[in-house]
């Protein structure tokens, strides 16, 4: 029975689970993996929350801004630098701790990731055809009445996932429930995952409060600068397309500032279906005490 253990902090977006995280490195003296896949980007800062200096220089953090937006980098490419990175912090500790926001990111490290099938080129080709001439609009709209389940989790705004799951569904004619195993890949490290929390009212207040904070550091100006690559995947994100949109006038500032709230809300209420499917977490009230809640984690550790 190993004694290395990977402790997984999850939850909705503003929540506080980088504080969190922070106070388990700091109690064990380890290291902070991110498996927000946004905060990869070094490109993109304000409108993905990266933790603040001071934050980073309490514990070692891997995986914030350490990609352009202009590199390839997929849930796979993740999984696997992951496990390679791992025995090298096991040495030092026997507790590295993850946190983030990007479920399928933390799935794909905690579980392993399915095996579905391959896609086609000229599939993909002509799905993407079909995005860029109706919109992401369509591919939200395919993708619900298709698999409805899925799209309960999905982040309805990465058109990148929207198109694989589309592909999926028309080469196989399955689910993607119908295709996932239900085999978890074996981990040679035990996973303690702890889940943070709250009434959907604080939370919301957290998430609009988060977004002014957000405006009032620049978020439209990083957004200016990054509208000539509006495309990339990576920027398929909330924080981000609002504005673009908002710069090709499709409505005003306004209304831009109003749906990256409402927006951010949808996806913490995703994160949250995602999460509550999973037995595994630990879930903690967000205004519980960080030091009750390393004691509790602790002790169940030492068990």
């Amino acid at each position: 029975m190993t004694n290395k253990t990977l402790l997984c902090i999850v939850g909705p977006t503003a929540i506080g689970k980088t504080a969190l995280s922070i106070a388990f490195a700091k109690a064990y003296n380890t290291a902070i993996i991110s498996s927000d896949s946004r905060q990869f980007y070094k490109e993109m800062t304000i409108g993905t929350a990266v933790p603040e200096k001071e934050e980073l220089d309490a514990a070692t953090h891997y995986f914030i801004q350490d990609r352009s937006i202009f590199d390839d980098y997929s849930v796979g490419d993740f999984e696997r630098d992951v496990i390679q990175l791992l025995p090298k912090l096991f040495t030092q500790n026997d507790v590295v701790v993850m946190v983030g926001g990007s479920a399928l990111y933390e799935k794909a490290v905690t579980y392993g990731l399915d095996d579905l099938p391959d896609v086609p080129h000229e599939i993909q080709q002509e799905i993407k055809a079909e995005f860029e001439n109706k919109g992401i609009s369509w591919l939200q709209e395919e993708v619900q009445k298709n698999d409805a389940e899925y799209f309960e989790t999905v982040d309805i705004h990465n058109s990148h996932r929207l198109i694989r799951a589309i592909g999926i569904f028309r080469v196989s004619g399955k689910k993607m429930n119908e295709l996932r195993t239900g085999k978890a890949q074996k981990r040679n490290f035990n996973i303690v995952k702890i889940g943070l929390t709250a009434e959907r009212e604080e939370l919301y207040e957290r998430i609009n409060k988060r977004v002014d904070i957000m405006i009032d550091r620049g978020l439209e100006q990083e957004a200016r600068e990054l509208f000539p690559h509006k495309n990339l995947n990576a920027l398929q994100t909330v924080g981000y397309k609002e504005f673009f949109d908002y710069f090709e006038n499709s409505y005003d500032y306004d209304e831009a500032v109003r749906l990256i709230k409402r927006n951010t809300r949808r996806f913490a209420k995703r994160q949250l279906t995602w999460y509550r499917k999973d037995e595994s977490v630990k879930w903690f009230h967000y205004k519980t005490r960080h030091t009750e809640i390393v004691q509790r984690v602790s002790k169940k550790l030492m068990d």
